[in-house]
């Protein structure tokens, strides 16, 4: 999926007359064939190694949305060694990623979340547990793809699932949320200039919440959703990529539970479902989005 972001925005922005350099270390990508982009680095995405080549090509610009995750962590490195992060800013992008802040983005555009909490230890993690009620659903931080993701009922299984699948620290969090039981969700792919917001997509998953996004099968109109709902949908994910000044992409996740709305999370860059939106639509998100954030 963010192979096919990164193929899009590269030939978006070599029509738009700008020279592409894409940066990857895996060989079994179409972003990485030699007649795609114009110069082409096999190295590992560390803030070390893209610093090395961004001293040597002195680029306009750097995006770090289509990627997924691993570029996007590299943002605010990139950004404290003064090179020019294209799109979102890295505030933006640290507001959504931060628990805590992203609760208070919550807060300022009046989303409903499920109740969460962080735990740095397994005593903690019992603590948090028992003031939200199970069940929880408990996940590490420091994980993609929704690794060492579980549902957790009672105390004993909690215990469980410390001594057999993660170790909490400070540098390690878990993080701890109220499990919406019988819910579904619904992800949103938008774009966003800073100032006018387009909904690209509203989709449903056919699973129930709690399976990850990756291996949930999602159908594009929904079915499910009452006017209300998806009128509610827009709205919020409008009020945040305003509030978070998103300037490209954003993926909003929201669980519907009874016909009440509750936020997930929000990315603020491209997710697995663009190429899903965009070819269901025929609307190319990640051409659109690689044209904005080069302004």
């Amino acid at each position: 999926e963010f192979d096919y972001c990164c193929v899009q925005a590269v030939l978006a922005l070599r029509e738009a007359g700008f020279e592409t350099i894409m940066v990857n270390s895996n060989p079994e990508t179409v972003s990485t064939d030699f007649d795609v982009s114009d110069k082409l680095y096999f190295e590992p995405l560390t803030l070390e190694d893209v610093l090395e080549i961004l001293y040597l090509e002195k680029p306009k610009g750097v995006i770090v949305q289509l990627g997924g995750q691993t570029p996007l962590k590299l943002a605010k490195g990139l950004e404290e060694f003064g090179a020019p992060v294209l799109g979102t800013s890295v505030d933006a992008i640290d507001r959504a990623e931060d628990r805590d802040r992203f609760d208070e983005v919550c807060r300022i555009v009046g989303a409903r979340t499920p109740d969460n909490g962080i735990a740095t230890s397994e005593d903690e993690a019992l603590r948090v547990a028992k003031k939200i009620g199970f069940p929880v659903l408990v996940r590490p931080s420091y994980v993609l793809g929704g690794r060492a993701m579980r549902i957790i009922y009672d105390e004993p299984s909690l215990q469980r699932y410390f001594e057999e699948a993660v170790k909490a620290s400070p540098d390690r969090p878990v993080l701890i949320d109220s499990f919406l039981e019988d819910a579904f969700e619904a992800d949103v792919d938008c774009l966003s200039d800073g100032t006018d917001v387009v909904i690209g997509g509203i989709m449903q998953h056919i699973e129930d919440a709690g399976v990850h996004s990756g291996d949930s099968a999602c159908v594009l109109p929904p079915y499910l959703l009452s006017g209300d709902a998806l009128e509610e949908i827009r709205n919020m994910t409008r009020k945040f990529a305003l509030e978070l000044g998103v300037v490209g992409l954003m993926n909003v996740q929201y669980a519907i539970r009874d016909g009440i709305v509750y936020v997930l999370e929000v990315n603020p860059r491209a997710s697995r479902t663009i190429p899903f939106v965009s070819k269901a639509t025929g609307v190319p998100l990640a051409r659109l989005a690689s044209r904005i954030m080069a302004g």
